[in-house]
């Protein structure tokens, strides 16, 4: 695992890396921004998402921005934190909570752009309040929570004869909030949820056998950047222990998962970007309120539907915004 994991921080690092800009061909000033995240999938994506647009507001790599990239499991974001640090970056985006915190840590007095906050940013310290963080944090805010809440009512509106529904979360303790929110909508609806852990892939084998036992009906994939990162991985096990699977982004089911609702990916990577140009611009970061998403994108797999011998609700269908056919 500590191999492959090295191999993507590696091979990110030289993506990254090949277009940064030199003193040679860049202008005046070259700014440089760190990327902080526990899993290689967040970062690949914006690569394909928020650099872009960056380089549409004016700060492209070859021309006048260079990258920091870290990544790596959670227990390593503080060490990793200290080489962003290191770099002086102007900014640095920063995925999840456990990232903003190594980096504030790291360098307090550096913007700090969170994508995304997953928890509530004042209750954790992060922002005074949403309108105003008043600090050097903001960023895009999910509440996690109350999305994968909200998933589990779906899943169990696409499987309404499941009495078990499984959770797959990273850790017992960091995941416990949207657990436990999964947990309360469950009893809700009077079905038993029960939570299966899985922090490396090596784990991932042992906890669909663990779920095949238990007897449960169906899987819910907990918000984490690790867990998208493997989400192809993921709903090929789950598939083949025949689980209808509810995952937190839309891109999981065109995986393979069942079912993907969250945020527009795009749109929000379009927002951090616009963060991350306004602070290079000079703006302060807690002068810029902490946002939520406004778009959302709801993803039927009918292929999964058909391997697994499930057949879809209508009512499920026809709230899709896509149906994979």
């Amino acid at each position: 695992m500590r191999r492959q994991a090295l191999a993507v921080f590696v091979l990110l690092t030289l993506m990254f890396s090949a277009g940064a800009a030199s003193p040679a061909n860049a202008a005046d000033k070259v700014y440089r921004l760190g990327i902080l995240a526990p899993g290689a999938g967040p970062v690949e994506r914006m690569r394909r998402t928020t650099l872009p647009e960056l380089a549409r507001r004016g700060f492209a790599e070859g021309a006048n921005l260079a990258i920091e990239a870290r990544i790596g499991p959670r227990e390593q974001l503080p060490a990793l934190a200290h080489q962003i640090a290191d770099a002086h970056p102007d900014a640095v985006i920063a995925v999840s909570a456990a990232a903003i915190r190594a980096m504030h840590q790291a360098a307090p007095a550096t913007p700090i752009i969170g994508a995304f906050i997953g928890e509530d940013p004042i209750a954790a310290g992060f922002a005074q309040s949403l309108a105003h963080p008043g600090g050097t944090i903001t960023g895009i805010v999910m509440l996690t929570p109350e999305l994968d809440a909200k998933r589990l009512y779906l899943l169990h509106e696409t499987v309404p004869n499941g009495r078990r529904i499984a959770a797959l979360a990273v850790n017992a303790q960091r995941d416990d909030p949207n657990l436990s929110a999964v947990k309360e909508a469950a009893e809700r609806v009077g079905i038993e949820l029960v939570a299966f852990y899985g922090a490396q892939p090596e784990d991932y084998p042992p906890a669909f056998a663990a779920m095949r036992k238990s007897g449960a009906d169906a899987l819910e994939i907990i918000s984490a950047p690790e867990l998208y990162t493997d989400g192809s991985k993921l709903a090929a096990l789950a598939t083949e222990t025949g689980l209808p699977t509810m995952c937190e982004w839309a891109e999981m089911a065109r995986s393979g998962c069942l079912l993907g609702d969250g945020p527009d990916y795009s749109e929000l990577q379009h927002r951090v970007a616009d963060y991350v140009a306004r602070i290079f611009r000079g703006a302060s970061p807690g002068d810029l309120p902490m946002e939520g998403p406004t778009h959302f994108q709801f993803t039927v797999n009918l292929k999964t539907a058909k391997a697994l011998g499930l057949t879809v609700p209508q009512s499920i269908l026809a709230r899709a915004d896509e149906v994979i056919e």
